[in-house]
């Protein structure tokens, strides 16, 4: 058994553009879909596929390990790099979802089987731009309230929101407050009940990111996430230690090796590694591992298309340490007719049943795909009041 062809299909889905990766197989109606979407680089990890994808072609699609090995090694430059490893990604998933169909189980078979019944998802209510924040409005916290009422409504037990502002490296009370009216509007309007998250994108300094993890710690959060950049993982330590609320982060790593720092510094109580840019399948089953061993939740990050949503559920179903999984389900209108899906989600409590279906139980519709073709993404540009560039 040989690999073919490696192909990547592009998807405009509003926000991004969806990257499907199709590994093509001589065997008779034999291929796997992967996902490499990567916002604003779409070109870049077309090339990236493209390139890395000259080392695999005529070899073993069965030999997963092998040819992950291959990808990240045979260059100079490991696959650490956001890009690359997105690439590495993207071709890892779908050589997965190649052997559960060889095998006719579902790839969370091949991992020693279910370890849960179901897995909740969360939805994203968003917020948190600028102008809600230097343009506060007085309806600004009803308006979080609303959003939290109105996913509850949706079945949904639990959310996360960009409650906390965009701020500069040193603030004074303004954003705090701010923040604290938001996160208490949410929690009055559906209860103790439903679980909260506030995401912070990382944009705070490690000061201000202190400020608002004490701030909101009476609200009794899930968790709060990546309160400064991941770049300074002493500093999220910090501010782990400070509080009890469970601190998040892990979107923006790539590979094991970043992940055991952030474990071994114990900054964190949640990874969310995000398998199509972390490493793929191959490499969030080690990282999932290692958390276990230092007993910290799994959340992976996962605002993209079907492919890594399904991915991402089949891992959740053979890891012990899976908390919950981010979930989209009102990006665009035509997802359902771009992609048929093998797990069934059931909207009260939002939970996910296993799949039934051979890999990761999803085909993609090529021709609906065509119908979307590549649109340039509009830029994310985030100034702060003096005109200064801040983090999106």
């Amino acid at each position: 058994m040989k690999i073919t062809a490696i192909e990547t299909q592009v998807c405009h889905a509003r926000m991004r553009n969806w990257i499907f990766i199709k590994i093509v197989t001589d065997q008779p109606g034999l291929w796997g879909w992967g996902e490499a979407t990567l916002e604003w680089h779409t070109r870049a990890v077309v090339g990236a596929v493209e390139d890395i994808s000259q080392l695999l072609i005529g070899e073993d699609p069965r030999r997963i390990e092998y040819l992950w090995q291959m990808m990240y090694r045979q260059h100079f430059w490991h696959g650490n790099g956001i890009v690359r490893g997105t690439a590495i990604s993207g071709i890892d998933i779908a050589l997965w979802d190649i052997l559960g169909k060889i095998h006719n189980v579902p790839c969370h078979q091949l991992w020693g089987g279910r370890v849960r019944d179901y897995i909740r998802l969360y939805c994203h209510l968003g917020g948190g731009k600028m102008e809600d924040f230097y343009e506060t409005r007085p309806d600004d916290a009803g308006r979080f309230g609303e959003l939290a009422q109105k996913a509850v409504e949706d079945g949904f037990t639990a959310f996360k929101s960009m409650a906390v502002p965009e701020t500069m490296p040193l603030e004074g009370l303004k954003p705090i407050r701010y923040a604290e009216a938001c996160v208490k509007a949410m929690r009055e309007a559906v209860g103790e009940d439903i679980d909260i998250m506030v995401d912070c994108h990382a944009r705070p300094s490690p000061l201000m990111g202190m400020q608002f993890a004490k701030a909101l710690e009476p609200y009794g959060l899930y968790f709060f996430e990546e309160p400064c950049w991941p770049e300074t993982m002493e500093d999220i330590a910090l501010i782990q230690r400070a509080v009890k609320t469970p601190i998040a982060s892990g979107e923006r790593l790539v590979g094991i090796h970043a992940f055991r720092d952030l474990l071994e510094k114990r900054a964190v109580s949640v990874i969310q590694p995000d398998i199509t840019h972390c490493g793929g399948l191959s490499e969030a089953r080690k990282i999932a591992n290692l958390a276990d061993a230092y007993r910290v939740a799994v959340a992976p990050h996962n605002p993209q298309g079907p492919v890594s949503t399904a991915a991402s559920i089949e891992l959740g179903f053979a890891t012990p340490s899976y908390a919950i999984c981010e979930s989209v389900h009102n990006d665009v209108p035509w997802r359902e007719e771009v992609v048929s899906e093998g797990f069934t989600v059931e909207k009260k409590g939002r939970i996910v049943r296993p799949n039934s279906k051979p890999g990761l139980g999803i085909e993609i519709n090529e021709a609906e795909v065509k119908k979307h073709p590549f649109r340039q993404e509009v830029l994310q540009r985030t100034f702060y009041k003096d005109g200064s560039i801040g983090d999106w």
